[in-house]
């Protein structure tokens, strides 16, 4: 018979089997305690619980159903992670240090369906869809083999969140639980490219979890181009989804913007971007692009960085440029392309 993953589970979905087995239903917070606060990677290690419990544990459950394939370490500190899910597929995962906290940029699909053509993940194609439990089990994977407690979560690594909404959703249930990971969903980022009907609903769904809009350009006909999925769902639309975000939630939007030389980083592409954001709640974060097999783009020069910083802080836009992490390791933004069967 074929073990159930325990790592993305809650108590309340074992307190049946504890009372098949004649077992209190205490014993469930006892069990996620070892799991979700100390990390306990055996049932052995549960030296609460009854020898019995713990035979009966180890003959119906596991404790997780990964395997890390590798851990690089940049000079920056940050550290990368290739795990591997059954039956096919691995994602990365990067654990990125600070001096007063530590943030986890979490995958949730293996490869991405949307294409992004200077991303590496968009490029190396599309696999599946990871389940809630394997997303969960990307923190618990981490924060067991480091050692520590990831302050800050943010869904940008591998695949667009909300083409995965459920498990997302799901995940997210579990690291937020006082009896899961406990983690505060105003800590928690998710990115999207733009789906706006499910901007929408995760406004209503997860108000105080952080939103991050992926913008990259401000034209449509440019944005196709760098973004495929933007002729399914236009700037208009996805900008109509986050006013209404807005006004559900009314959190400040995080508005990414990748920058590329000659590309979309002149001031007239700023000029047009702060005309789309004008008395819109954002804060925008220019991230100079970064270098990837495949890809023919040049990341912006430093001035032209600024430059464009500068003509969105005329126009009353708060701006953040972004420093690279990671690179030496292919941990930066869209650097992610390990997707291997």
């Amino acid at each position: 018979m074929e073990k159930r993953n325990l790592i993305g589970l809650l108590p309340s979905d074992i307190y049946s089997w504890l009372e098949t087995e004649g077992e209190p239903s205490f014993r469930a917070q006892q069990i996620f305690q070892w799991i979700y606060e100390k990390k306990a990677d055996s049932f052995d290690k549960m030296s609460n619980l009854p020898l019995t419990l713990r035979e009966k544990l180890d003959g119906t459950f596991s404790l997780g159903s990964s395997r890390v394939e590798e851990v690089q370490k940049s000079k920056d500190g940050t550290v990368k992670f290739l795990i591997r899910f059954p039956p096919q597929g691995t994602v990365e995962t990067v654990l990125i240090p600070h001096l007063d906290h530590r943030t986890l940029c979490l995958s949730t699909q293996v490869g991405c369906p949307v294409g992004c053509t200077f991303c590496a993940t968009g490029l190396a194609g599309f696999r599946r869809n990871l389940t809630y439990q394997e997303i969960v089990e990307e923190v618990w994977v981490v924060e067991k083999e480091m050692g520590v407690v990831a302050n800050n979560l943010v869904f940008m690594g591998m695949g667009e969140p909300l083409l995965n909404y459920e498990n997302v959703h799901r995940a997210l249930q579990v690291i937020n639980s006082p009896e899961g990971f406990r983690k505060g969903a105003r800590r928690i980022t998710v990115s999207t490219v733009g789906i706006p009907d499910k901007i929408v609903k995760w406004g209503r769904d997860w108000p105080e979890v952080n939103l991050a809009w992926s913008m990259h350009a401000p034209r449509d006909e440019l944005r196709s181009w760098l973004i495929p999925i933007n002729k399914v769902y236009s700037l208009e639309q996805v900008l109509g989804a986050i006013k209404e975000y807005l006004a559900i939630t009314h959190r400040r939007v995080t508005v990414e913007y990748t920058l590329w030389q000659e590309i979309n980083d002149s001031k007239e592409d700023a000029q047009e971007v702060a005309k789309l954001l004008k008395n819109l709640l954002v804060h925008v974060n220019l991230i100079p692009g970064n270098l990837v097999s495949y890809s023919t783009f040049s990341p912006s020069s430093p001035e032209r960085v600024k430059a464009f910083a500068s003509v969105l802080e005329e126009r009353g836009i708060k701006v953040t440029i972004r420093k690279r992490r990671g690179q030496d390791i292919q941990a930066a933004c869209g650097e992610l392309y390990r997707i291997y069967s």
